[in-house]
C-alpha cells in the first residue's frame, strides 16, 4: 500500500519546491498519495500563474526511487542504529582530528529551519567551520558583490518593480526558461508600458529571442560592456552627482578603472565582439530611461569574475541613483528555491547566522545567544576549496544533505573518488538512487528525509519574501524531516537542551529572535516583529517580506532613503578588473564549454525525471554547436558527439545551431548516471573560483568535440526500467506508461534481436527484421498487454519514437496499432515532439493549426492551448510561425 494514502482533503497553500521566484501553490491531495496542483492566486510571486516544471508538481509525488529507511554500508538498519554510527563517528573523528575534518554540505532545496539547526550544531556546537551549500554554485558572488557595495547582503528590489520599470537589462538569464514566470511579468509590462527588454548573453537563448535588444557578447565581457556604461554616463552627463555625493563613496577609482577598461562605445565594442552600433544603443537606452531593473543570474554568477561582474552592473545604478526606487535597482535573480533562506542562516562558509559574519563582537553575538560552546571564529572552506581538501584526505567527515554533488559539481569524477577515502559519509536525502547516494565512503549512512509536499516549514524567494512550504501528504516509510534527523544527532552528542524543538515553529522563532539580537537596526536581515510568533499563527502564516522588525514597518525596497549598511552609511562604487576571458584554449581544447539548464528539468531531475510531460521536450542530453564549427568536424544535427576536457569526457547529442558563437559549445547539466551513459557535464567542468565569492565559473572550460559513429541507433520502451549493455550510449526519460531509452550501439541487428529474445524469454514476442539493410522492430506482449517495443536502424536512418510512445500510452493497442509497431508507419499521426510541456502540445499539432490559419501566437494558444500558461514555450511557437506559413505560401 502507498504510505501516502490519505482522505482526500482541502487545497494547502504552500510553495513550489523549483526556482527562486517562490510562486505558490494549491495542492489539493487525493487521497491516493498524489495531489492536484494549481497556483495560488493570492500568492503576489505569481498571482496564479505556474510554469511547466510547478505545473507538473502532481506527476512527481509517487514513492518510485524513494529513500524509506536508514541504511549503513548498504544494509537497512533502524534509526537508532543509524544514527548512533552518525554521532558516535562524529565524535570520534573530532577527537582524533579535530572539529574541523568535518564537513557539511547543504543545500537550498533545504527548509530554512533544517538549514538554521544544520548551521547551528555544525558552527556553534561541532566547531566546524566547514559548512557550505550548493547555492555556492548559484548566487553567492551576487552575495559578494551586495557585501562590497552595500555593506549587506541585500537585494534592494522587488518583482513589483519589474511590472513598473521602463527597460528591463537580463544579464547573463535565460529568463524565459528559467524563471518563467517572472518573465511572463516583464512581458505584460511591455504589453502593457512599452518596457523595453535588453537580453545580454554569449548565447541567443529564448530570453534573447524576445528582447527588443539581444547583446549577444563575448564570453566573459560582461565586466567591459557594464565599465563602457559606466564611463559612457559619466562622459554625457548622465549621472546623478547629489545622489552620488550624499550617498556614496569611490566612484573615482571605479570610473578610472572602467576608462581604463573601456572608454568609450568603439572601444566597449572591440573588447565585447559586439557592433558599436548596438553598444551606442544599450547605452542610450540605460541613460535616458530613469526606470531601469537590471537582472542577473547564473550567466554573471558562474564565473572566475562573477563579483566584479555584479559590481559593475551595482556602479551603474548607484552612478545614477536608481536603486531602491520603483522600477529601478539591481536584482538579483537567484536559482533555487530557497537559496535566500540558507544566506539567512549563514549556510555559507563564509557567514554565521542571521546575515552575521566574523568580527570580534558578531562571533561573540551569536555565541552568547546560542549558548555554543565552540562557536567557530572564522570562515570555513567554500565548496570547491572543501571538495579539494577531501581529495587531500584533510576531511575525513562529509555530510550531505538535500542535493547530488557528483552531477553538480565541478570536476564531479576526482569528487566522486575522493569521497570513496571518507571515515564517514552521510547523507540525508529523499531519493534512493541518485549519483550522490550511490557513492561509498569507508562508513556510509544513508538517512531518508521528508521531501516535498511532505515536509514542513519556510522559503525565501528572490524579492525577500518569506512563504510556507506546507505539508499535505504523509511521511513515507521512516522519512524524517531534516530539522529532526540533525537534532537527533545532536542530542546523541550531548546538545539537547540546545536542539529541544517541539516544531518548524519553534525553530523559526529562534531564528528570527537571533536576526532581532542586538540589531537596532543595525543590520538589513531582522525578523523580529515574527519572534514571538504563536504555533497556529506560524502555520497560517501569509507571505511577508523581509525586514519585518519588532518596531516600524516593514519595506518592500530598501535603500531609498541612500542610507546603507556600511559603517558610513554609504554605499561603495568598486573598481573591478578588466576581463579575463576564458584561459586554457589551445590546439587540444579549442573550444568554450559553457553549461546551465533547460526549460523542464530541475538540477538533476531527480524530481522533474518522473514526470513524462517534463521529459518529452528534451529527452536526450545534447551539446549546441555552432554550424561553422560543426562543418569542418562532420557534424550533423542529431549525430553523437564526445566532449572533452582536461578533467572529464560526454558523449551528447548534437545540436547545430547559430544560437551559440562560434567557438563556443553548450550543455545543460542535468543527466547524471541514473538517467544517461555518459552524460555527466559537471564532471568536465573546471570550476575556477572567484577569487572574492568562491563561486566556480561553470561558464568557460576550455573542450574539444568530435563525432562518435555508432553502427546503429533506436529506442526501447518498456513498462518497468530495463537496463543496456554495458558500452551502448544511452539516454532514460520517463514516457507515458513507463520509461523510454534511446541508445546508440555498436551491435549489428541480428545481436540486438537475439538481445531482445534474451530479456524478455517467455513472453510473446512479434518481430520485424531486415538484417541486410540494419533495420529490426519488436513488440513484447503479456497477455495480450503491451510490455515493451524496440526499433532500431542505422545511425544515419535511426527511427523516431513520438508514434510508438503514443501507442504505447495504450496497453493494449489495437491490430493497426501493433502492425505500425513493426511497420514503424503510424496509422494515427502523433503530436510530435513536445514544445508546450504545461498542455502537452506537440510541435505537429501546433503547425497543424498554423496551417488552419492560425497566423498568431495568440491565434495558435486559442486553437490548441500552447503557450497560454507560463508562456516559456512562446519563443519556440514563434519561430515555427514564419516557417509553417512559408511552407503553406509554397
Amino acid at each position: 500500500m502507498n504510505a501516502h494514502v490519505q482522505a482526500p482533503a482541502a487545497p494547502v497553500k504552500t510553495t513550489c519546491p523549483y526556482c527562486g521566484v517562490g510562486c505558490g501553490v494549491l495542492a489539493t491531495p487525493d487521497g491516493q498519495g498524489g495531489a492536484e496542483i494549481a497556483g495560488d492566486t493570492g500568492h503576489p510571486a505569481n498571482f496564479g500563474r505556474l510554469c511547466s516544471k510547478g505545473s507538473a508538481l502532481g506527476e512527481t509525488l509517487s514513492l518510485d526511487k524513494r529513500l524509506l529507511h536508514p541504511q549503513v554500508d548498504g544494509a537497512r538498519t533502524s534509526w537508532e542504529s543509524a544514527l548512533g554510527t552518525v554521532a558516535g563517528s562524529l565524535r570520534r573523528i573530532a577527537e582524533q582530528h579535530g572539529p574541523d575534518a568535518i564537513a557539511f554540505y547543504l543545500s537550498g532545496q533545504l527548509l530554512t529551519e533544517d538549514y538554521y539547526v544544520a548551521n547551528k550544531l555544525a558552527k556553534g556546537f561541532l566547531g566546524t567551520p566547514h559548512v557550505d551549500t550548493n547555492s555556492r554554485l548559484c548566487m553567492s558572488s551576487a552575495v559578494a558583490a551586495h557585501r562590497r557595495a552595500f555593506g549587506s547582503d541585500t537585494v534592494p528590489g522587488c518583482y513589483e518593480d519589474l511590472d513598473e520599470a521602463d527597460l528591463i537589462v537580463l544579464v547573463g538569464s535565460n529568463t524565459a526558461w528559467c524563471h518563467p514566470i517572472l518573465f511572463r511579468r516583464m512581458v505584460d509590462a511591455r504589453a502593457k508600458r512599452g518596457t523595453k527588454l535588453v537580453v545580454i548573453d554569449p548565447r541567443r537563448t529564448q530570453t534573447g529571442e524576445e528582447a527588443d535588444l539581444f547583446l549577444g557578447l563575448k564570453p566573459g565581457t560582461d565586466t567591459a560592456l557594464f565599465s563602457g556604461l559606466l564611463a559612457h554616463l559619466a562622459s554625457t552627463g548622465s549621472l546623478d552627482y547629489r545622489f552620488v555625493l550624499d550617498h556614496t563613496s569611490g566612484l573615482d577609482g571605479a570610473l578610472e578603472r572602467a576608462r581604463a577598461i573601456a572608454p568609450n562605445v568603439a572601444a566597449t565594442a572591440a573588447a565585447t565582439g559586439l557592433s558599436e552600433a548596438d553598444v551606442a544603443r544599450f547605452f542610450e537606452l540605460f541613460a535616458r530611461t530613469k526606470r531601469v531593473v537590471t537582472a542577473f543570474s547564473q550567466g554573471v554568477n558562474q564565473s572566475a569574475q562573477g563579483t566584479d561582474k555584479g559590481n559593475a552592473i551595482i556602479n551603474c545604478h548607484l552612478a545614477t541613483g536608481r536603486i531602491g526606487l520603483p522600477g529601478a535597482g539591481p536584482f538579483s535573480l537567484t536559482g533555487q528555491p530557497n537559496a535566500m533562506g540558507g544566506r539567512e542562516v549563514g549556510g555559507l562558509a563564509n557567514m554565521l547566522a542571521a546575515h552575521m559574519h566574523f568580527a570580534p563582537e558578531e562571533v561573540d553575538r551569536v555565541r552568547r545567544f546560542w549558548g555554543a560552546p565552540n562557536i567557530i571564529t572564522g570562515e570555513g572552506m567554500k565548496a570547491v576549496a572543501l571538495f579539494e581538501a577531501i581529495e587531500r584526505g584533510k576531511i575525513k567527515a562529509l555530510w550531505v544533505m538535500g542535493t547530488n554533488p557528483i552531477v553538480s559539481m565541478p570536476r564531479a569524477n576526482q569528487i566522486r573518488e575522493s569521497l570513496k577515502g571518507l571515515d564517514l559519509y552521510v547523507v540525508s536525502e529523499a531519493v534512493a538512487d541518485s549519483d550522490s547516494a550511490r557513492a561509498t565512503g569507508k562508513k556510509t549512512v544513508l538517512l531518508p528525509a521528508l521531501a516535498w509536499g511532505e515536509k514542513d516549514g519556510t522559503v525565501t524567494n528572490s524579492e525577500r519574501r518569506i512563504s510556507r512550504q506546507r505539508s499535505f501528504l504523509k511521511a513515507p516509510g521512516e522519512a524524517r524531516a531534516d530539522w529532526q534527523i540533525i537534532a537527533d544527532v545532536a542530542k546523541r552528542l550531548g546538545h539537547a537542551q540546545a536542539f529541544a524543538y517541539s516544531g518548524t515553529a519553534a525553530i523559526f522563532r529562534e531564528h528570527a529572535a537571533l536576526s532581532a539580537f542586538e540589531n537596532n537596526g543595525s543590520r538589513d536581515f531582522d525578523l523580529g516583529g515574527m519572534s514571538e510568533i504563536a504555533d497556529a499563527t506560524y502555520a497560517a502564516t501569509p507571505p511577508l517580506q523581509w525586514p519585518l522588525p519588532k518596531r516600524g514597518k516593514g519595506k518592500t525596497r530598501l535603500f531609498a532613503d541612500g542610507q546603507f549598511y556600511t559603517f558610513d552609511k554609504r554605499a561603495r562604487f568598486v573598481a573591478v578588473q578588466a576581463p579575463a576571458l576564458a584561459q586554457g584554449v589551445s590546439e587540444a581544447y579549442p573550444l568554450v564549454l559553457n553549461t546551465g539548464r533547460v526549460r523542464d528539468h530541475w538540477h538533476t531531475m531527480t524530481r522533474t525525471g518522473k514526470s513524462q510531460r517534463l521529459s518529452a521536450h528534451r529527452a536526450v542530453p545534447f551539446v549546441e554547436v555552432h554550424p561553422d564549427d560543426a562543418a569542418p568536424l562532420g557534424l550533423k544535427e542529431g549525430d553523437l558527439a564526445r566532449i572533452a576536457t582536461p578533467h572529464g569526457t560526454a558523449t551528447l547529442e548534437t545540436m547545430v545551431t547559430d544560437a551559440v558563437r562560434p567557438g563556443n559549445l553548450f550543455a545543460a547539466f542535468h543527466w547524471s548516471a541514473a538517467t544517461a551513459s555518459d552524460a555527466r557535464v559537471g564532471a568536465l567542468v573546471r570550476g575556477v573560483p572567484d577569487p572574492v565569492s568562491g563561486q566556480p565559473e561553470l561558464k568557460a572550460t576550455p573542450a574539444a568535440i568530435a563525432a562518435v559513429p555508432y553502427r546503429n541507433r533506436g529506442f526501447l520502451l518498456t513498462r518497468g526500467e530495463h537496463g543496456l549493455p554495458e558500452g551502448w550510449w544511452w539516454a532514460r526519460a520517463t514516457i507515458q506508461g513507463g520509461s523510454g531509452l534511446q541508445f546508440a550501439t555498436q551491435e549489428s541487428s541480428r545481436a540486438v534481436a537475439l538481445m531482445m529474445r534474451g530479456l524478455f524469454q517467455g513472453h510473446d514476442l512479434a518481430e520485424y527484421a531486415d538484417h541486410a539493410r540494419g533495420r529490426y522492430r519488436c513488440a513484447v506482449y503479456e497477455s495480450g498487454r503491451l510490455v515493451a517495443c524496440l526499433a532500431l536502424g542505422p545511425a544515419e536512418a535511426r527511427p523516431g519514437w513520438e508514434e510508438a510512445k503514443a501507442l504505447f500510452a495504450e496497453a493494449e493497442p489495437e491490430p493497426a496499432a501493433r502492425r505500425s509497431l513493426l511497420s514503424g508507419r503510424a496509422e494515427t499521426a502523433s503530436a510530435g515532439p513536445t514544445v508546450c510541456a504545461c498542455h502537452g502540445v506537440g510541435v505537429d499539432v501546433i503547425t497543424g493549426v498554423i496551417a488552419a490559419g492560425a497566423g498568431t501566437v495568440e491565434a495558435v494558444g486559442a486553437a490548441c492551448k500552447a503557450g497560454t500558461n507560463c508562456g516559456s514555450c512562446i519563443p519556440e511557437i514563434r519561430k515555427l510561425l514564419p516557417e509553417a506559413l512559408a511552407r503553406n505560401a509554397a
